[in-house]
């Protein structure tokens, strides 16, 4: 029997450890996570605009699928002001004077002041974030753009598995005004908060615990996990990407907004709806939210034992 040498099993053990393992680098203008060769997702540090127009950051852009192929839009031409998976809101108020529209991005903008990697003891990555939100509707008495809320963002992406991959997202934003309160679209659909705008296929089917979920206008009620899933995947294979919303978000249990076609999902409530909402300046307001990034359809995933998972980690 011929044996290998000891080196070259050292090598192909480190090399697989290495594949296993998610990294991350960050730059001034963006934090990339990747696994061996793959590429996950994009943080997005710096603003990004069209000529000066819709100028964003603080999102995740480019989020991939398992084999590679771009899920996420940025500047889609329906809604130039949406960018791949984001949290914003339309209302925002400090007492009754309303300060900027972080959803339409008018009189608004985010400073993120810090990105820096949080050791784990294990082979998943987490950034944490400092985000400070501005509008040129409230300046200091030198005439300066002063931050109204200060956003830490947590974003861990954790190495795949043989058929998906878990990335968590925790918001916390804690108030520098008193009475500051935020809120989504006024009408009866009261979007805005998280909000992912993937690719959307004709074939493409949402389902929750219940089941298949149609789309409609007003919010659906759907439970507390989301799945969207379709020709995604690479050379039109089947992939999807699954939205958990954790029970301990504030707020009423759980409506969405669908749209089949050219537009964003949006986790509507529990957090916060029409209705705007305050914000301590004291105590953080927490998110929490999964994205499991998959292969093949809702089938394939065992999607209610991976959410009660997924409850008992927080």
């Amino acid at each position: 029997m011929r044996l290998i040498p000891l080196f070259i099993i050292s090598l192909l053990f480190a090399s697989t450890t290495e594949a296993q393992t998610v990294s991350v680098a960050i730059n001034k203008d963006q934090a990339y996570f990747t696994q061996g060769e793959d590429s996950i997702l994009v943080y997005q540090i710096s603003d990004k605009s069209i000529n000066g127009n819709y100028k964003r950051a603080n999102y995740i852009h480019p989020l991939y699928s398992l084999d590679g192929e771009i899920l996420t839009e940025d500047f889609p031409e329906d809604h130039v002001h949406h960018r791949g998976i984001f949290w914003a809101w339309h209302q925002l108020y400090i007492g009754d004077k309303r300060i900027g529209d972080g959803w339409e991005i008018e009189n608004f903008s985010w400073n993120v002041t810090s990105v820096k990697e949080i050791y784990t003891n294990n082979k998943s990555k987490t950034i944490q974030t400092e985000v400070f939100w501005k509008s040129n509707l409230w300046l200091d008495s030198a005439g300066n753009e002063k931050p109204f809320v200060k956003e830490t963002t947590s974003i861990t992406v954790h190495p795949k598995t043989e058929n998906h991959r878990v990335i968590d997202i925790e918001i916390q934003l804690l108030a520098l005004e008193p009475e500051m309160r935020i809120g989504g679209s006024e009408d009866e659909k009261g979007y805005g908060g998280f909000s992912p705008r993937i690719k959307l296929t004709e074939d493409v089917i949402f389902t929750s615990y219940k089941g298949k979920v149609t789309p409609k206008n007003l919010p659906v009620k759907a439970g507390n996990w989301m799945d969207i899933s379709g020709t995604l995947g690479k050379n039109e294979s089947m992939a999807g990407l699954t939205i958990f919303c954790h029970p301990s978000n504030p707020g009423k249990q759980n409506r969405w907004i669908l749209r089949q076609k050219r537009s964003m999902q949006n986790a509507v409530y529990p957090f916060p709806g029409k209705e705007t909402v305050p914000l301590s300046n004291t105590k953080p307001t927490i998110l929490r939210y999964r994205l499991m990034v998959h292969n093949g359809n809702v089938n394939t995933l065992n999607l209610s034992k991976l959410y009660k998972a997924y409850k008992k980690a927080y």
